[in-house]
């Protein structure tokens, strides 16, 4: 299994993540922002979740904060509709052209095979507006077992693990009450990731369906 790096880059690394859902971010990719965040201390940062009512934007706000640190970032809540996101496309690809100006260097945002409607969306206006860009699309557990096989691993250590799960624990009292929404379950899929990318710990997992070999000074 070969490694990715991002080389030496000329300006702090640019990351824009893209959830459906106050919660969709950190349970898809927040141990490998955490890792990013101390591997790229220039980072910086647009998080973007789309959906939410008054309570889950706060959630969202105040986690994200709380993953991001001192980072420079740009939190981006424009409150569309739970579970209405292809019925208001129209506003919602409006609001994606909004964030051309960031020019990341990675994407990440949700899987495109996701079988819940607003994280299909969200994946198909990404690929839409951001032509030319790495995009790394991250998984969601759920009732529904759309998980798939993915082809982009991030391991991450015991410390960015724990993080991770404190903070969702943390911040989004909303989903407590779910009965998924639990340390085992995201812990098992971390370990499951770990194990196929042949690492003793856990990983996020992802699908990177386009990417260029570059060459010497590129």
């Amino acid at each position: 299994m070969q490694g990715f790096t991002f080389g030496a880059l000329n300006h702090p690394l640019r990351v824009l993540a893209i959830g459906a859902h106050a919660d969709d971010i950190e349970i898809g990719a927040g141990g490998t922002i955490l890792r990013l965040i101390e591997e790229y201390p220039e980072l910086e940062f647009k998080w973007t979740v789309l959906t939410g009512n008054s309570d889950r934007v706060a959630e969202a706000r105040n986690s994200a904060q709380a993953f991001l640190g001192e980072v420079t970032a740009s939190i981006e809540l424009p409150g569309f509709t739970d579970g209405f996101l292809p019925y208001d496309g129209r506003a919602v690809k409006q609001f994606y052209e909004t964030l051309k100006p960031f020019v990341p260097d990675l994407i990440l945002t949700h899987f495109r095979g996701d079988l819940h409607q607003d994280h299909r969306l969200a994946c198909e206006l990404t690929w839409n507006t951001f032509r030319d860009h790495l995009i790394l699309e991250y998984e969601i557990p759920k009732y529904d077992g759309d998980l798939a096989t993915p082809n982009f691993y991030v391991p991450l250590s015991e410390s960015q693990v724990q993080k991770k799960i404190d903070l969702l624990s943390k911040h989004f009292a909303s989903q407590r009450v779910k009965h998924w929404y639990e340390r085992e379950t995201f812990l098992g899929l971390m370990r499951i990731r770990g194990l196929e990318c042949h690492v003793a710990g856990h990983a996020e997992a992802f699908y990177c369906r386009k990417v260029i070999l570059a060459g010497p000074g590129h």
